[in-house]
């Protein structure tokens, strides 16, 4: 298990049931950058990896 599924499990024990919208988790993950501008980078990376789950050129 790597340390990051310990935040992951937590997420979906604590709002796994709830449906958000992907405009409400992008302003989630803007405001976490502009609180953490030092995790910019992994947040592009996954906002990027989310964006383009369905392309089938990647």
């Amino acid at each position: 298990m790597y340390f990051t599924d310990r935040g992951i499990e937590e997420l979906a024990d604590r709002r796994g049931e709830e449906e958000v919208s992907f405009a409400w988790l992008a302003d989630r993950l803007r405001e976490f950058v502009d609180l953490n501008p030092e995790f910019e980078t992994p947040v592009e990376r996954l906002a990027t990896w989310l964006a383009r789950l369905d392309d089938e050129d990647d």
